[in-house]
């Protein structure tokens, strides 16, 4: 029997010791891709094969992602270009313009409370787990050194272990001890580093205590690393006192309604996340951190917030975790994340982190604005039209005259691309 004749399983021994091109042809028979198909998987991409193998395991091939730049950003009085990978239209475009209408006003001033992440060590049997909180906290001095001797390069730098909490968790399977060590791990987003020191502490807690550790990780809401942006808009820039008070009335909506305030902050992650992906960091890190941030007043809301000057002039603001480095992972050894970085010129993690929540402001703006004016359509359609009109198989400046047409007829689907582009090299 030959291998395209196999019974189709997912169950593939040893696919992990497979070379990718022999990954592909394995996934391409059970999925029965054509030779356009295969191809497509193989074709190289920026980023070295042999890289991308080491990165991820069962690796066949790379996706690539749009990447544009944000212009007119001016965050903490210096002019930046901002680098954003994204599959979404419109995302860019807003950032760029929400950027130059406050750009005479200064632009987007930022703030951080720290770079510093949570480890999290889980006790359970603890006979008596209020003594036991009191017992580890009495260790601070001993945790602390164990937490330090894991990684002296971070201490090296200015970082290490910082603060202990201890807290004891009332649950249906009975009391927990839950420890939390916070260390700063300044360039650094930290993960690696505070899992390190909270799996070698955990055997010594439940010495203490004589409870029984169970999970040991760090915690991605972050809120001892957030970050915030503000930014002002002249009123008259903005369309005037009608767009102002249309603005605030879109915050108030998704302040005070969840259903509201999950696209409201999906919105600001679109300028977000973009960032993230860009500079190589962990994108679901900084979203799993900041919904749950916008929960913390036990619902959930707005990640930003939005008042009239008394110059009557528009100004927002918006604070949220940000576990993002520069070192370690995929930021260090990805080719295009290091020359992306090179174009912001950051130097510290806390510098990229202000220039992101800056985005997310600026993305909250722009889409605050399309929504409480001509609606969210008109701008993302256009840009989408012409996406419709290129999977039509439209190409050069026949895109632009399709997705003109498109938008006229207010039918923006590829069946109507078509027509349309029938009717466009018909007319020739």
């Amino acid at each position: 029997m030959t291998e395209d004749a196999r019974p189709r399983t997912s169950r593939i021994s040893g696919f992990h010791k497979l070379s990718a091109q022999q990954r592909i042809d394995r996934a391409a028979a059970f999925a029965g891709l054509d030779e356009a198909q295969r191809a497509q998987l193989a074709a190289p991409s920026n980023i070295d094969a042999h890289l991308a193998d080491h990165m991820i395991e069962n690796m066949v091939t790379t996706i690539a992602i749009p990447v544009g730049i944000a212009t007119n950003m001016r965050v903490d009085g210096r002019d930046v270009l901002v680098p954003m990978a994204t599959e979404e239209s419109s995302v860019i475009a807003a950032v760029g313009n929400s950027a130059r209408q406050c750009y005479d006003s200064g632009g987007f001033t930022t703030s951080m409370s720290g770079t510093q992440m949570i480890a999290q060590i889980q006790l359970l049997d603890v006979a008596d787990p209020h003594r036991g909180r009191l017992v580890i906290l009495e260790q601070r001095a001993e945790i602390e050194r164990i937490c330090n001797a894991c990684d002296a390069t971070l201490v090296k730098f200015g970082g290490g272990f910082r603060e202990l909490e201890v807290r004891v968790l009332d649950t249906p399977g009975g009391a927990m001890v839950i420890t939390h060590i916070i260390v700063d791990t300044r360039d650094a987003m930290g993960a690696n580093a505070v899992n390190t020191m909270a799996e070698r502490l955990a055997p010594e807690l439940a010495r203490w205590t004589g409870g029984r550790a169970l999970l040991r990780i760090l915690s991605n809401l972050a809120d001892r690393r957030v970050v915030r942006a503000r930014a002002t808009w002249p009123c008259a820039v903005i369309g005037g006192e009608a767009v102002r008070d249309a603005m605030i009335a879109a915050y108030h909506f998704a302040d005070h309604d969840p259903y509201r305030a999950a696209t409201h902050n999906k919105g600001i992650m679109n300028g977000v996340s973009a960032v993230v992906l860009a500079t190589g960091n962990d994108t679901r890190a900084v979203e799993a951190g900041a919904h749950a941030y916008a929960a913390r007043t036990g619902r959930y809301r707005s990640l930003s917030a939005w008042e009239v000057t008394a110059q009557g002039d528009l100004t927002g603001t918006i604070e949220l975790p940000m576990a993002v480095g520069l070192v370690g992972g995929a930021v260090k050894i990805h080719p295009t994340a290091r020359a992306l970085v090179a174009i912001l010129q950051v130097k510290t993690a806390e510098e990229l982190a202000r220039i992101i929540a800056a985005v997310g402001l600026a993305q909250n703006f722009g889409a605050m604005k399309a929504l409480a004016t001509e609606g969210i359509q008109r701008g993302h359609m256009s840009l989408h039209a012409q996406n419709v009109a290129f999977a039509a198989g439209a190409v050069g400046e026949e895109v632009g005259e399709i997705a003109r047409r498109l938008i006229d007829r207010q039918s923006i689907n590829e069946e109507a691309a078509g027509l349309a582009l029938a009717e466009l090299r018909g007319g020739r």
